[in-house]
């Protein structure tokens, strides 16, 4: 049955695909955002729609960008119902470090749970892309109980398993971290077909991470059998044109995820809410509704 709904999901999505004009430039228009006073940092987020709606989504940004990338769905969500919260992890985009000493000092996992606090969130939805995609599984495995669904895309999970690092070293090719990150990340369908968009991406990218910022780890590496106690609903999109995470790779890891839904978006690169906002936004839509029906 799974299969089924797999393989029809991918019909939609393939038909919706292949009915969409592209002769308009479309790229995210930001939000206004505010400061959260948290442990050795001012996080900034972004806190759209209804605030006293039963449903809310958090969404982790990737390592190339800031909760900017996430403007689209944002919107798309608060207009279906649902309260939308992106942030900008400590020490990229407007987020600031109090000092030296809290550089990097937390996890990404860390941070969100200290904002769920500060926003007094119960439950929610996570959703997280590529780089964002490693903290959303870390902070499903540590805080399972606060999870209603999780949704990665585009991430090749940051797994530790001296298997999959194997399989990464084999898929990736040689010296791409070191091309411009353009090149590596958004798909060629869509800098052929929005160079303008293209350049937006850049501007947020050159602009994310503050260049005196350490990295932060995750709270525990990211193994298969980490994964494999994630119970939650979960859905995985893959770009078809990801050159860092292809569907692939999002596959084998992702089959440790009971019972999850998979979705793969024609052609789109690593950067997927960036390159298909449209079909990601349906995707992600299609598959939350599905969770507060039950």
């Amino acid at each position: 049955m799974r299969c089924m709904g797999t393989f029809l999901g991918m019909c939609c999505l393939a038909f919706f695909y292949a009915t969409q004009s592209f002769a308009v430039e479309s790229y995210p228009v930001a939000l206004e955002g505010q400061y959260a006073n948290l442990k050795g940092v001012k996080l900034w987020y972004t806190d759209v729609g209804d605030k006293s709606a039963k449903e809310v989504v958090v969404m982790l940004h990737p390592n190339t960008g800031t909760s900017a990338v996430w403007a689209d769905q944002s919107r798309a969500l608060a207009k279906a119902g649902y309260r939308a919260i992106a942030f900008d992890r400590r020490g990229w985009g407007q987020s600031k470090f109090e000092s030296e000493a809290d550089n990097g000092a937390l996890s990404i996992a860390q941070d969100l749970e200290s904002l769920a606090i500060f926003l007094k969130l119960d439950q929610f939805h996570l959703i997280g892309i590529a780089g964002g995609g490693f903290a959303a599984l870390d902070y499903a495995a540590w805080q399972q109980k606060r999870l209603k669904s999780l949704i990665v895309g585009g991430s090749t999970g940051q797994l530790s398993d001296p298997s999959m690092k194997e399989i990464v070293a084999r898929l990736e090719i040689p010296g791409i971290r070191k091309i411009p990150a353009h090149y590596r990340e958004v798909g060629p369908s869509y800098r052929a077909r929005s160079p303008e968009g293209t350049q937006k991406w850049l501007e947020i990218e050159e602009h994310s991470m503050q260049k005196e910022t350490k990295p932060q780890s995750l709270n525990t590496l990211n193994t298969l059998d980490k994964i494999g106690t994630i119970k939650v609903p979960s859905l995985l999109i893959a770009g078809g044109a990801d050159l860092l995470a292809p569907a692939s790779l999002m596959r084998m890891w992702g089959e440790r995820l009971k019972g999850h839904q998979w979705v793969m978006i024609p052609e789109a690169g690593h950067a997927l809410t960036w390159e298909e906002p449209e079909l990601f936004t349906k995707a992600m839509l299609d598959f939350l509704n599905q969770q507060t029906r039950r």
